[in-house]
């Protein structure tokens, strides 16, 4: 009997149509100078150049199953670009999803057995988002979508209008792939990268932390949840969110504290370190970690395998991790040809 796959949850792919179907919008530009005042002259000069100089990896194939196959990942979960587009109006945004969807469907579809497609919905517009959740999993193959740590300006992941949304997620079993792009801290993180270094994580565990303290993962036991990066910085300190929960009604809005609730979610293993990575396996259960590496991007890694490798592990825990886990968010994977 052949292993368990190697499978790689957190990976990006560019759709050219959407960028080509956006870059004359007003929004986009908005969104653009929203993102540059963020990043800081600096960053974003950076961010610039690396996008020039990883376009390849973004839209290549052969390139990314070579990366894949140099790393021993088996199959990839090839999510959208993270591109926030909380500013188009409904029409728009319908256009814009359907060629993100329709353009990682044809791409993962050019090598079925080694790569997953996610897809895109716009949260903006709760029941255009309901309904392309719907076409993605049942119409289109998809295994989940990816969706950033909020709405829109000013309406979170656990507002009432997304009520729908989320309850059609448990109703299929779709994997809800949650992504941060920077952080609504503004021009405080302008320097140094904090954009996306304390941005990223910051943002992750505030769209975590909204989900479990509205209850949302009481009243939807089944939902699939997965976060990049380790889950940001909540499971880091969910402690202190459970001292909460014990010490203050208002934080006691559910029936199990905030790290059990937690534990229904999954993340990937993009914390760096084995130290990090042990902590964070204690603090979710090694059966809510995936193998993730943000390809192609440089805050990711190209050797996530050998880091699960690297933390001393039980065989158990590795095998669930390598690729069990992955089986359990995404569903069935492809058997992979050799």
């Amino acid at each position: 009997m052949s292993p368990a796959p190697t499978v790689d949850v957190h990976a990006h792919l560019a759709v050219p149509a959407v960028n080509a179907l956006i870059a004359d919008q007003p929004g986009l530009r908005r969104q653009q100078q929203i993102d540059a005042a963020a990043l800081g002259p600096a960053s974003s000069a950076l961010n610039q150049a690396q996008i020039a100089e990883i376009g390849p990896l973004l839209t290549d194939l052969d390139l990314r199953l070579a990366t894949m196959d140099r790393a021993g990942v088996d199959i990839q979960a090839v999510s959208p670009m993270p591109l926030p587009h909380a500013w188009a109006d409904r029409a728009l945004a319908a256009r814009i999803v359907a060629a993100t969807n329709d353009g990682v469907v044809a791409f993962c579809d050019r090598a079925p057995s080694r790569l997953v497609p996610i897809g895109a919905v716009s949260l903006q517009h709760p029941d255009l988002a309901t309904t392309q959740l719907v076409t993605a999993i049942r119409e289109l193959g998809m295994r989940g979508v990816q969706i950033s740590t909020a709405a829109g300006a000013d309406v979170e992941l656990d507002h009432p209008s997304l009520a729908e949304f989320w309850a059609t997620a448990e109703e299929l079993g779709a994997a809800i792939l949650i992504h941060p792009w920077g952080c609504s801290l503004g021009s405080r993180l302008g320097d140094y990268y904090l954009f996306n270094t304390v941005g990223n994580p910051t943002e992750t565990a505030l769209a975590l932390s909204r989900l479990v303290f509205s209850g949302l993962l009481e009243r939807h036991p089944r939902l699939r949840v997965w976060s990049a990066h380790g889950g940001g910085y909540l499971p880091s300190y969910v402690v202190r969110a459970d001292h909460a929960w014990h010490a203050r009604s208002d934080a006691r809005t559910t029936e199990l504290p905030p790290s059990a609730l937690l534990r229904r979610t999954f993340v990937d293993s993009l914390v760096y370190t084995p130290e990090q990575l042990r902590h964070l396996i204690s603090v979710m259960g090694a059966g809510q970690v995936t193998l993730g590496s943000d390809y192609p991007f440089d805050m990711g890694v190209e050797d996530p395998l050998d880091r699960l490798l690297a933390a001393d592990l039980d065989p158990e825990t590795i095998t669930a991790i390598r690729g069990g886990n992955a089986e359990r968010l995404l569903g069935p994977l492809p058997a992979v040809l050799t």
